[in-house]
């Protein structure tokens, strides 16, 4: 039986707690969590809120490894920022600097709204996001062009360690629970919700070990045959 890691005060919620409720309320999930074993949801850290969104902008519909390399050359355009560009320093920046570092013409935009909202203060800190409902932290988030509902369910996982938060549009999860559950198809959002009421107060996790799922799947499909074996 797999256990969670000790909750050190990073997660806003105690993980064993969590995925013994999990377990406890789905059988299926129960053996995934088996299978995997501890919960280790890595939280990234942030100087602010507009260093974590302007990362996630910048990562958007790319591989880890080529937005990495263009997040870099976009947090060089400011070396005397070691913890990343503040919002008043993005907006000092030239276009023409930022599409050299590798920016599309759309990133270019959703980082220049960002960096006015923020300056505006029309975006929370990070202080003030940690006081405020998932729901109405979402609403604030997704008024940045470029912004969408995925990724403010992401920084509300992976920057505020929220422990309620079921991403039904990520493909990751959607996946993961096809293979877990054995559909032939994805299942539509609808479905996943109503599955996912279950999974309440921690969706999070169960997201999480759906994610694990179909990374498994995925190695195991990546192993070499072996011979005589089918």
């Amino acid at each position: 039986m797999a256990t969670a890691l000790a909750n050190d005060g990073a997660y806003s919620f105690d993980p064993r707690v969590a995925v013994e409720h999990v377990r406890a309320s789905d059988p299926v999930l129960a053996r995934v969590i088996d299978a995997v074993g501890p919960f280790r949801l890595q939280l990234k850290r942030a100087p602010s809120s507009f260093a974590a969104l302007a990362e996630a902008i910048v990562y958007q519909q790319l591989s880890g490894r080529a937005a990495a390399t263009i997040f870099a050359r976009v947090c060089a355009l400011f070396p005397r920022a070691p913890a990343g560009p503040t919002a008043e320093q993005m907006r000092r920046v030239s276009d023409v600097q930022l599409r050299g570092a590798g920016l599309s013409r759309a990133k270019l935009l959703s980082l220049r709204d960002l960096a006015r909202r923020v300056a505006d203060g029309e975006i929370p800190t990070l202080a003030e996001a940690r006081r405020m409902k998932d729901e109405a932290l979402v609403e604030r988030l997704t008024v940045v062009r470029g912004i969408g509902r995925w990724t403010a369910e992401m920084f509300l996982i992976f920057r505020l360690g929220r422990p309620d938060v079921l991403p039904a549009d990520d493909y990751g999860v959607r996946k993961g629970f096809a293979i877990a559950f054995k559909k032939r198809g994805l299942p539509a959002r609808a479905e996943l919700e109503r599955h996912g009421e279950r999974w309440k107060p921690y969706r999070t996790v169960a997201s999480w070990y759906l994610w694990r799922a179909l990374e498994g799947a995925t190695k195991a499909r990546a192993l070499p045959s072996r011979p005589g074996l089918r």
